[in-house]
């Protein structure tokens, strides 16, 4: 997992390089948990461009990451998600609650 951390906007991108399953997640949950404390970030962004499977531990990680941000007054969002994984968030409804940016709007230089 990459972290791009932006100061200025308080800003955490969160690049997922693997696949998101019960025998990666908690380590994956450990990783997030750590820099979310770390920065304590207004904005986290999970950039999902090099995620090819995720099942429903990766979901259950999702939420509960979701509600540590909100709890520190922070927001979630997802973004470069593929078509079966937006599809799992369809399905699962975390898209009610953590909304999908389509394309990336990163200011990393």
């Amino acid at each position: 997992m990459e972290c791009i951390y932006v100061p200025k906007d308080k800003q955490l991108t969160l690049k997922i390089t693997e696949e998101i399953d019960e025998h990666t997640t908690e380590k994956l949950r450990r990783k997030i948990d750590n820099e979310i404390t770390r920065f304590l970030p207004r904005k986290v962004i999970f950039d999902f461009s090099n995620v090819s499977f995720m099942d429903s531990a990766g979901i259950g990680m999702l939420l509960g990451r979701y509600k540590v941000i909100k709890m520190l007054g922070g927001q979630l969002e997802l973004a470069n998600v593929n078509k079966q994984i937006e599809r799992i968030f369809e399905i699962s409804g975390i898209l009610k609650i953590i909304p999908l940016v389509k394309n990336n709007e990163e200011n990393v230089s």
